[in-house]
């Protein structure tokens, strides 16, 4: 260690290039460094490693045994060394090997991940990608040591020291079963507040959301007879009975197994956000990725 502190990584060089020049002069040039400089160099060599490293010889110097010893160990340092300093290579998706792990909700999955799949098994056949349930308390702790690459979820509630990204913002519909007798049409409020509805808590058991916070500013309530804690299982639902709720529009778009109107009453909707962790930001293949869900989902 004492050596190594008195190193810099100039004298490193410098003998690389001595050992590979047998010739002061050669290796200034080489270097682009002055003869003077270089044998300065040299100088500092032989009192760090005590011992003479070069001697001179008819042809030239002739490296001692134990610079014999250092050369190849020393070329393979520098080489590693500049490969890790050397400027990140682009990245190829088709020819990439990547396990990408992100964190998501159902929403998420159907209106994010499922949209950037088809493409991503297209042109990036050799990934691979692992979803995990997002968990707003834990994406922080799970970005920052690496357990996940990114996590998809609303702008609110979202971890304050991830990078982040709007995605799209969403609205919310009215869905039922595809024939409904009473979504025909956009129903009146009154008539929307006789409807049985279910709704989606993820925390468990709650009967009380965004829309019923708006109904009860007008002095209105709602019939909500059912709450389950995915969207998934809400879709079946609709589909099998004549239960109806407000759902984000992505979700039930493309759902022909559902009719869908607007509400008569007008609930805020919300944005979502693609998030991650500074120390992915700069790295080509999490870069690529971003993209290619940023272009999936637009």
């Amino acid at each position: 260690m004492t050596n190594l502190r008195r190193l810099d990584l100039n004298l490193l060089v410098t003998l690389d290039a001595l050992l590979a020049e047998h010739n002061v002069t050669r290796a200034a040039q080489r270097l682009n460094f002055s003869q003077p400089s270089v044998s300065v160099h040299l100088a500092k060599l032989r009192e760090i490693f005590g011992d003479p490293l070069l001697l001179p010889g008819p042809r030239g110097m002739r490296p001692t045994a134990r610079a014999e010893a250092l050369r190849e160990p020393l070329r393979q340092a520098l080489e590693a060394l500049e490969q890790a300093v050397a400027p990140a290579s682009p990245f190829d998706p088709a020819s990439a090997g990547n396990t990408w792990r992100v964190a998501a909700s159902d929403y998420g999955e159907s209106t994010i991940i499922l949209p950037a799949l088809i493409s991503l098994r297209s042109v990036a056949p050799g990934t691979r990608l692992a979803v995990f349930e997002a968990v707003p308390a834990r994406l922080a702790r799970q970005a920052e040591q690496g357990e996940i690459d990114l996590a998809f979820h609303t702008h609110e509630g979202s971890p304050e020291n991830l990078r982040r990204r709007t995605l799209f913002s969403e609205r919310y519909v009215l869905a039922g079963r595809a024939g409904h007798p009473q979504l025909a049409v956009t129903p009146t409020l009154e008539q929307f507040c006789r409807l049985e509805h279910v709704v989606v808590s993820p925390d468990g058991g709650g009967f009380f959301g965004n829309t019923d916070s708006v109904l009860s500013e007008a002095g209105l309530q709602r019939r909500v007879v059912l709450s389950v804690p995915h969207f998934l299982f809400i879709m079946s639902v609709l589909a099998s009975s004549d239960l109806v709720a407000m759902l984000p529009w992505r979700l039930v778009r493309n759902n022909r197994a559902l009719q869908v109107v607007e509400a008569p009453i007008e609930v805020p909707g919300f944005e979502m956000a693609m998030l991650w962790h500074e120390r992915s930001h700069r790295d080509p293949a999490h870069q690529w990725l971003r993209e290619h869900i940023v272009a999936a989902v637009s």
